[in-house]
């Protein structure tokens, strides 16, 4: 209902969107209902009787409780919503992207979900700061007040330059080492699993570049200066147009190994199953994403159960 100043019929038509004989009707039957004149016509338009004032100024003051009442009830609805930050890889990021996002607004209703975007050492810190309420992260140790549930483990790829040489979807180690490297820092996780299986081979890691930018580290691979061992995700729009070439490490193979990872104080979630069945599909997306490299360390649907 719209609530108009009457000094004009056409204008008022016009306002309310309606033929000037329609609104005419209208109010000559609200008269009749409520046994009084409401407007004093005249050719010139028409004015308010008192009746009809004090009728328009109810009406506004109910419509205005309608809106206000209107505003509570969502305002109570959003707040209802539970909050839950979810902290994430790059890696897994540039794999499942914002999707993660819609499918949450579709499958999570009464879920209002916050995507962090961080390496997995920042989402540990953050979960103990009590700032995120879930990660996914990887080679996570034993930390006192977290719990951690391991779900898969992937395979690492030695990216290099298009080459006549880079054939194949494997490579041995040994062979992977030969190559100059461009890598992160010491505190990488990816590096400290490079020196790990090197170590009782007693094979060299020949690191030519330290570069603590991903982009920078695909930009050299991709010059051909230098290889690189990277997750598949980490690459993995170079590797699909076919800027960069992924392959294998196996003899033995880098791995690392994804874990979800909450406070073990964090009381469970008010929407547990559902939350879980969201996880459980995020999960299945990232196993189908990387395909061979990914082994599952257990049941998908039981690795997101929350509630174990």
């Amino acid at each position: 209902m719209k609530v108009v100043e009457v000094g004009s019929m056409t204008r008022a038509a016009e306002q309310l969107h309606v033929a000037q004989p329609a609104l005419g009707l209208q109010i000559r039957q609200l008269e009749r209902d409520l046994g009084v004149d409401l407007l004093v016509r005249h050719s010139r338009g028409a004015v308010p009787t008192s009746a009809g004032t004090r009728l328009f100024e109810r009406a506004r003051s109910i419509l205005k409780l309608i809106e206000e009442t209107r505003q509570e009830i969502t305002a109570a609805g959003r707040r209802a919503r539970e909050n839950v930050a979810l902290g994430v890889t790059p890696s897994i990021m540039r794999q499942l992207g914002s999707d993660i996002l819609l499918d949450a607004r579709a499958q999570l209703p009464e879920v209002f979900l916050s995507l962090v975007e961080e390496m997995s050492f920042v989402l540990l810190d953050a979960l103990e700061k009590e700032e995120l309420d879930l990660a996914l992260a990887y080679n996570v140790a034993e930390r006192p007040g977290l719990v951690r549930k391991p779900v898969l483990e992937e395979d690492l790829l030695l990216v290099t330059a298009p080459s006549a040489e880079a054939q194949g979807d494997t490579i041995a180690l040994a062979k992977a080492l030969e190559y100059d490297l461009v890598q992160a820092g010491e505190r990488d996780m990816v590096r400290r699993l490079i020196h790990a299986a090197a170590g009782p081979l007693s094979l060299p890691v020949k690191i030519a570049f330290e570069a603590q930018s991903i982009a920078a580290m695909k930009d050299i691979a991709a010059c051909g200066v230098a290889a690189s061992i990277m997750p598949f995700g980490t690459a993995v729009d170079e590797l699909r147009r076919g800027t960069l070439t992924g392959r294998r490490i196996e003899q033995p193979a880098v791995k690392r190994t994804l874990y979800l990872v909450r406070l073990s104080k964090r009381p469970p979630f008010k929407h547990q199953v559902a939350m879980s069945r969201f996880l459980e599909r995020m999960l299945r997306r990232l196993a189908d994403s990387l395909g061979p490299l990914a082994h599952p360390l257990a049941d998908v649907a039981d690795a997101a159960n929350l509630s174990t």
